[in-house]
């Protein structure tokens, strides 16, 4: 157990507490630090749970429910500071004119600027979809945190039954940076690996290999891209556009990927990929791309794992490589 009380001991960046001390901070400014702050959390727990991959199975097991505990705290901790230090710029449910005040907050958690626009002015289309996307992301976080208690568990439960799934085929996870480039990033790590040396393709390649694949056959991606649901606000967008807008945030953008964009890479690679998952079946594509030569093959198999409660911040995919230990 030395090694988890190692873990804690370990210095971290350490956060503001002082509402007061910024006082002089604009509401800009101080969304931007929160972004960095949850990042910084982020990149703490990566460091953290690899620190804690060290010893037996036993040790591991103990260290890491140490780290999930010390995450939680941290997390909850950092949610409460943001949610008062935007409190102390007026955004809370208390105010006469409730609805455009928690509008803003919407936005501001989000990380939208929240400057306040003339009643006249009517928000560009652009502008509604990214108030829209905001809104989302915003009730998204409130839903994490309304069941940060429950995320932590499950978070547990996942990782020790994809755990399980890997043990026997030697594999294990190796932990990729979630920053919304984390299934480009997975693939990326998994060419490099495949290739003895360095990925032919970095992440922002691979994004635009993607849109590039996506826009030249996108008869094969709109009846899937066409599940969603048409909302008032594409009511005036033709569906040509809306793809086009789609394609432009996977090649520029930080949109996460997801069962589209994997199967546009495995087009774009010419290789079967498999992800792994402690809470789903584990899922094939580009099966027509498998290589029974194993992994030294020159068209072997990329493998990911698909995690639902990672981190606490949603979705996440991780490469998966041979366990040398």
């Amino acid at each position: 157990m030395s090694d988890a009380l190692e873990i804690q001991d370990q210095p971290t960046e350490k956060i503001p507490a002082n509402v007061s001390q910024k006082e002089e901070e604009t509401r800009d400014e101080m969304l931007s630090r929160h972004r960095k702050e949850i990042t910084q959390l982020q990149n703490k727990e990566i460091e953290m749970k690899k620190a804690a991959a060290k010893g037996s199975k036993a040790e591991q097991k103990a260290k890491k429910k140490l780290v999930e505990e010390e995450v939680s705290q941290l997390s909850a901790k950092l949610k409460e500071k943001h949610a008062e230090e935007l409190a102390s710029l007026g955004y809370n449910s208390t105010n006469g004119n409730e609805s455009n005040n928690l509008d803003n907050l919407v936005k501001a958690v989000a990380g939208f600027s929240v400057t306040n626009q003339p009643e006249h002015s009517k928000p560009s289309k652009s502008a509604k979809r990214r108030g829209k996307r905001a809104q989302q992301e915003a009730e998204r976080e409130q839903r994490i945190q309304e069941e940060q208690s429950n995320l932590v568990s499950d978070r547990m439960i996942e990782d020790e039954k994809l755990e399980r799934k890997l043990e026997p085929l030697g594999l294990t996870i190796n932990e990729i940076k979630p920053d919304g480039h984390c299934l480009y990033r997975a693939v990326e790590d998994q060419l490099a690996l495949l290739s003895g040396g360095s990925a032919p393709y970095d992440y922002q390649e691979l994004r635009k290999m993607v849109a590039a694949y996506m826009r030249e056959n996108s008869p094969d991606f709109l009846p899937f891209f066409l599940s969603d649901t048409i909302t008032e606000e594409h009511s005036d967008h033709s569906l040509s556009d809306r793809f086009e807008n789609y394609c432009k945030e996977v090649e520029s953008t930080t949109a996460w990927g997801g069962q589209l964009e994997l199967g546009a890479l495995t087009h774009c690679l010419r290789r079967h990929i498999k992800i792994f998952s402690g809470s789903f079946p584990d899922v094939e594509m580009g099966k027509e791309y498998k290589s029974d030569g194993g992994a030294g093959s020159s068209n072997a198999s990329i493998m990911l794992s698909y995690h639902k409660h990672a981190f606490g911040l949603g979705e996440h995919y991780n490469s998966v490589v041979p366990n040398l230990t």
